[in-house]
């Protein structure tokens, strides 16, 4: 249990008129501190990353034609199957005419040859035909036999190309603009893009990690320990539904000395879109004797350092640099700078500088929190 001594803010000493008491302007400035002590607080991980789809397809013309009609709606949810564009059918449907006319000929021809093959195998029996005129008939029947084959596999054909005029969707998802409109000419050879379907529940988050964390991360994406993966939206808040590692990369950028990881997250409400830029936080159970300080303790200076004041027991206080880990609910964790028992100030340092002397005041975290909630 996180273990923060509060305190509370005070103000300049004034008369009971209301007026500031004689050498109140002389005094020291009052300032809200706490008292920091050894807490445990949980051990988590920041990782910056993107949204990506699950899949994505390229809803692409096959054949070659007029788009005669759009059959969905831009930027809605489609299912697999869905019928998306047609095009204009008439050659395709005249072709499979066309090749079912040419089967059906091909079929009668073999009838005729079957039928011719039989008698020349009687005749042959009863020696009114040679083994010549036999062989004639027995090749007669195969060649028909594979023109039959030949017309069916061409019918086939046809009615694939009639059926790619109609243009359904690859895989369910979310589908964006379309990318042609009514009365365009669309051609197979060219591969015309005619919209784009991502699947975005589940969706993965995608992000890159130390080298050095890459073990205990590598152990969690292989499933041989449990974790909690959590999204941290670009407005800082939490998505709802935890998600799982999938899977670490097999190499190491020479370059930045990171890896590569990628993280699946549910997404009914499709509120999670792809490119959207947040941070993968993964918990790594909990650090035992964490110095947390409030949020508003730790100051940066120019050049970036994390600094705080601290009281001294002569009620002075020096500004020192401390090194912050991670923000947690309860505050910053300092890593190194500060010990327990310690007292840094919270609240009025805007004026101090190192050495002066202050007024040490509780700081009450829940009365400030309830005068900011009234009108």
């Amino acid at each position: 249990m996180a273990g923060l001594v509060v305190l509370t803010l005070a103000g300049c000493e004034r008369g009971a008129d209301g007026k500031a008491a004689p050498g109140a302007d002389a005094g020291p400035p009052t300032v809200s501190t706490v008292v920091v002590e050894a807490a445990t607080v949980p051990r988590t991980l920041d990782l910056p990353g993107r949204l990506a789809s699950t899949r994505v397809a390229e809803v692409r013309a096959q054949v070659a034609g007029i788009i005669r009609e759009r059959a969905f709606e831009e930027g809605s949810l489609v299912r697999k199957g869905d019928v998306l564009f047609r095009i204009d059918a008439a050659v395709y449907r005249a072709e499979v005419d066309a090749k079912a006319a040419a089967l059906a000929r091909a079929e009668a021809t073999k009838v005729q040859a079957q039928r011719q093959s039989e008698r020349t195998e009687t005749l042959l029996e009863r020696q009114a035909a040679s083994a010549a005129q036999q062989d004639i008939a027995v090749a007669a029947l195969r060649q028909a036999e594979a023109d039959v084959a030949s017309a069916r596999a061409q019918l086939a054909r046809a009615r694939i190309d009639l059926d790619y005029a109609t243009v359904r969707a690859p895989i369910a998802g979310r589908i964006g603009r379309a990318l042609v409109t009514e009365g365009a000419l669309v051609s197979q050879g060219e591969a015309t893009k005619l919209a784009l379907i991502q699947q975005v529940d589940p969706i993965f988050a995608d992000f890159n990690a130390p080298a050095d964390d890459l073990g205990r991360l590598g152990e969690r994406a292989s499933g041989k320990e449990g974790t909690e993966v959590h999204l941290v939206l670009p407005d800082g808040s939490l998505h709802a539904d935890a998600g799982r590692l999938l899977f670490t990369d097999v190499s190491v950028d020479p370059g930045t000395g990171q890896v590569f990881l990628r993280a699946t997250f549910p997404n009914p409400e499709v509120a999670l879109l792809p490119g959207t830029y947040v941070r993968v936080r993964i918990a790594q159970g909990t650090l035992p004797g964490a110095v947390v300080v409030p949020a508003q303790a730790i100051q940066r200076s120019s050049a970036g350092v994390a600094q705080v004041y601290v009281v001294g027991d002569d009620r002075t206080v020096a500004l020192r640099p401390v090194r912050a880990g991670a923000l947690t609910d309860a505050g910053w964790i300092v890593e190194d700078g500060l010990k327990a028992g310690e007292t840094i100030v919270v609240e009025g340092f805007q004026r101090l500088r190192s050495g002066m002397a202050v007024n040490p005041s509780p700081w009450h975290p829940a009365r400030m929190a309830a005068a900011s909630a009234k009108p």
